[in-house]
């Protein structure tokens, strides 16, 4: 080889070989570099430089897998020992090279200088020096001086007796390569979490490494824990088609681990794969990757991490926040949540269940609040299919439901805790949960009080379970990992759910209505005096449900003493309407006593099986308390009771307040004075573009529509002429945009929800509909086109006058005659009166004048909403004289009879 080399040389007699730059990714061998260039783009260009002139000895090589004719070859002596030396001394480094000359297989020859220039240390001298290499004298030039120099050191090498040239042969230098171990846990298990020197001799991917573990030369494949960088996949022809930013991840690695003297903790060997976590005295690589955006954090190898989990979380949460390198498209599941409505104090006032409570928030409104990523107790396999004729109670059937609700209530009922919205999780229907129960839209949070986390709390002691999730779902708790610890605590302690003990069960009798066995309690309840009793339910300002634990019972308990306003009510004549201050009633007695420990005295029953009595909680009754209010009136039977002479004087200063109730009479004379004194009717043309399960529709303003026309034109006309850039439009929630339908056409829209880039809910401003969509189907919105230039022009209304049936089925059959009669036709609508999400309105067809709504009650397709305004009785007399012939010739929802009942909503019952 080095008399080919010179040979080469010597015809051709070219001028002084070019100084190049670079910097030493690896060294192969005592006399072999890689050398690669500055990263610019990505991973940069890389050569392999040997070094001309020496030779070093060669390193151990494993046998090649699947070849019997091969066998493993070890180390020639003193060659682990010149690639260290020259390990040491330049990896990482930046040199300068010549390149000699290179032969015809592509092999490049040259010399290497540490530095910038020449006038760097000559790495083959170096080597020649310490006795690690040898001179190739065959073909020696007289002429060349570098040769001439490298013989005279290494003969100087020779005298001083140095490496190779030691007496005895250098097989101590040879290693003793371990490439397999028998049994992988048990050598992780050995060395019990405690650092083990080691050099990184391979990088396979940004998280996956090969490391040669000293001092025992065992050569074991590392997965980072915690943490998946970008792959390279490998397909069935052998090639490998790179993930996204796998090969910067690689690099990445690369450039800081490889060949470089570390520490290595291996921290567990699930599966036989090594999980560890690599030291080095610049960083924690693992944090690294994650930060700079080239690895995400995985759940299942996050337990072992020894450096701490939430060191991790924090580096992907600061990847994300500032969207780097595989984050570039994220989204955050709160991005579209206000400051303020992402991180709050609140009051709790109920826990439903063991997963959710309703809090108070500063403004006054209510709020329900799920705890993230926990999942309560629930029945499993056959218990689920156990007693189906028997009425299910999740709250007592399931087990251990009770103890996490009472775990909540005790802890959280009344105070004010931390709330911090962790992610929403979206609106779900049947079909979508396959046969599951739809879920509306749900707000998950971490609750914390006094700093400690009520999901943990609850996880801890075996009162719920953590929800695994897939690895690229990010909608979960905050404190995931801290949740997960708590359960394996809880697992290990055999808590609650993981107790081999027997389930606790509660046997709660339900006296609520039944007469007969509540006619056997009274006698006990009234000479037990004061009973203690935990509201569960509000029906009512003055009536609620009791749960007795000293009785083990639930009953229905009456304010005694007090009149108090009568909420709404299903009547067989149609719906009763709420008396004035119902509803403040019902809340005020909802804030001062639900889910609180209160003490009852029973002083009699109703022919309902209801108990008559006083409810004191914390020294308040609540009966003068309603008084006191102005939300009660004081009730003639209160006369033989010793609290009579307290609510008198509680409803004389209500009554000189002149508020609510006791003001009632002087509101109702200046309302019936202010009332509208007959109908008025302006109908006005629309077209009816969408229609809803609920009945609700969409309509477009006739005489607005030309301008609608005129617009959309203008717009398609714009994109044609500029086409638009596929996924050029980040979709953010509440933006305006439009979006591509079905139809191929652009439409104006307003994004609702984003899931996912490929799941973007959408709501079409000019048209009442909604679609799912892929963010690469929506553009922005043209300032010339924005709700500025025009108004949305999709308006949602509401039949007046009727009520929808509960039923599925007859839903349908209502929903289904409108889309036939009047969807995507012209009408005549008219605004009767105002409602909380929608105006209500009557609705004509434009060519008969036929009423739409009237028709379905005649059609016996839903039901009459009974008005009580004045002015409206004539159309409502309409209404049911059309209803009480449906029901005459059993149409439809009437095929059955009169399907309706006595139960009220305030009862607990729903038609």
């Amino acid at each position: 080889m080095a008399s080919a080399v010179a040979a080469q040389v010597q015809s051709n007699p070219a001028s002084a070989p070019q100084l190049q730059r670079g910097i030493v990714k690896m060294v192969l061998s005592g006399c072999a570099v890689i050398v690669r260039g500055q990263p610019r783009g990505g991973p940069p260009p890389e050569r392999q430089i040997n070094l001309s002139n020496i030779r070093a000895g060669a390193l151990a090589r494993r046998a090649v897998q699947g070849q019997t004719d091969t066998k493993d070859t070890p180390d020639e002596p003193w060659a682990f020992q010149a690639r260290e030396f020259l390990r040491k001394k330049v990896i990482g480094k930046e040199v300068c090279f010549t390149v000699e000359n290179k032969t015809p297989q592509g092999r490049e020859y040259g010399m290497v200088y540490l530095g910038k220039d020449t006038s760097g240390e000559n790495i083959a001298e170096s080597l020649v020096t310490e006795g690690l290499a040898t001179v190739r004298r065959e073909g020696i030039r007289g002429n060349n001086p570098e040769q001439a120099r490298l013989c005279d050191l290494e003969d100087q090498a020779k005298a001083a007796k140095k490496g190779l040239w030691t007496e005895g042969g250098g097989a101590h230098t040879v290693r003793e390569l371990k490439y397999t171990i028998e049994n992988p846990r048990n050598f992780v298990d050995s060395l019990h979490q405690k650092p083990v020197n080691a050099i990184i001799e391979h990088v396979r991917d940004g998280c996956i490494v090969r490391a040669l573990l000293l001092p025992d030369y065992y050569l074991v494949t590392v997965m980072l824990s915690g943490i998946k960088c970008p792959t390279f996949k490998r397909d069935a022809d052998g090639s490998e088609t790179p993930e996204p930013f796998s090969a910067e991840a690689k690099f990445f690695t690369e450039s800081r681990l490889l060949q470089r003297d570390v520490q290595i903790i291996l921290e567990s060997c699930p599966n036989q794969v090594i999980l560890g976590t690599i030291l080095h005295p610049n960083g924690n690589i693992t944090e690294l990757l994650l930060k700079e955006g080239f690895a995400r954090c995985v759940d299942w190898s996050m337990a072992v991490y020894t450096q701490g989990a939430e060191k991790l979380r924090a580096a992907e949460r600061s990847a994300k926040e500032h969207k780097v390198r595989i984050w570039k498209d994220y989204v955050a599941p709160t991005a579209n949540l206000d400051q303020k409505d992402r991180q709050f104090v609140a009051k709790v006032m109920q826990v439903v269940n063991a997963d959710a409570i309703v809090v108070k928030l500063n403004s006054g409104e209510h709020k329900t609040i799920h705890l993230s990523s926990i999942r309560p107790p629930r029945l499993e396999g056959e218990e689920k299919n156990k007693d189906k004729d028997k009425r299910f109670r999740p709250l007592y059937d399931i087990p251990y439901m009770f103890e996490a609700r009472e775990f909540l209530r005790k802890k959280l009922i009344g105070k004010k805790v931390n709330v911090t919205v962790d992610y929403i999780r979206a609106a779900t229907s049947a079909m979508e949960t396959g046969g599951v129960p739809a879920f509306p839209e749900r707000t998950c949070a971490t609750v914390t009080i006094g700093g400690i986390n009520i999901a943990e709390a609850l996880v801890s002691k075996g009162l719920a379970t953590v929800i695994r999730y897939r690895q690229d779902d990010d909608q979960r708790s905050s404190h995931y990992d801290e949740l997960l610890a708590a359960e394996a605590r809880a697992i290990k302690n055999g808590k609650g759910l993981h107790s081999k003990k027997e389930v606790p069960i509660h046997r709660v009798a339900d006296i609520s209505g039944e007469t007969q066995k509540a006619k056997q309690f009274l006698p006990f309840l009234q000479r037990a005096g004061r009973s203690e009793a935990v509201v569960e339910y509000v029906f009512s300002g003055s009536r609620l449900k009791l749960y007795m634990p000293k009785e083990t019972c639930l009953i229905t308990f009456l304010l005694a003493g007090i009149e108090c306003p009568r909420g709404s009510r299903n009547m067989p004549s149609g719906m009763q309407v709420a008396e004035p201050y119902s509803e403040e009633a019902t809340i005020f007695t909802k804030e001062l006593v639900l889910q609180r420990e209160v003490e009852v005295e029973v002083e009699s029953m109703d022919k309902a099986g209801n108990f008559i009595g006083w409810l004191h909680i914390e020294g308040v009754n609540l009966s003068v308390a309603l008084v006191d209010n102005a939300l009660s009136k004081v009730h003639f039977t209160a006369e033989r009771s010793s609290y009579y002479k307290t609510l008198l004087s509680a409803e004389e200063t209500a009554r000189q307040r002149k508020e609510k109730v006791t003001n009632l009479k002087s509101q109702l004379s200046v309302a019936q004075l202010t009332e509208e004194k007959e109908r008025v009717a302006k109908y006005r043309p629309v077209y009816v573009t969408e229609i809803t399960d609920g009945l609700h529709f969409f309509a477009q303003d006739v005489e607005t529509g030309t301008k609608l026309e005129s617009l959309m034109e203008s717009m398609r006309g714009e994109i044609a002429a500029q086409p638009l850039v596929e996924g050029s439009f980040t979709p953010r929630r509440g933006d305006f945009c439009i979006a591509k339908f079905g139809d191929g056409e652009w439409y104006r829209a307003r994004i609702e929800k984003v899931e996912s880039p490929a799941k973007v809910h959408v709501y079409y401003i000019d048209y009442g509909n909604r679609e799912i969509l892929s963010s690469t189907r929506l553009a922005a919105l043209s300032p010339a086109f924005s709700t500025r230039t025009l108004p949305p022009q999709a308006t949602e209304y509401t039949f007046a006058f009727i009520q929808v049936p509960q039923d599925e089925d007859a839903r349908t059959d209502a929903v289904d005659s409108v889309v036939r009669d009047i969807q995507n036709t012209q009408c005549l609508l008219n605004v009767e009166y105002s409602g909380i999400v929608c105006p209500h309105v009557t609705l004509q067809f434009a060519d008969s004048k036929d009423d739409v709504g009237l028709g379905l009650v005649k059609e016996g397709l839903v039901m009459v909403d009974v008005r009580k305004e004045k002015h409206l009785q004539k159309m409502v007399t309409e209404y049911l004289n059309g209803q009480e012939s449906a029901k005459s010739a059993r149409l439809n929802i009437w095929r059955y009879g009169d399907f309706r009942d006595d139960d009220a909503d305030e009862f607990g019952f729903r038609r």
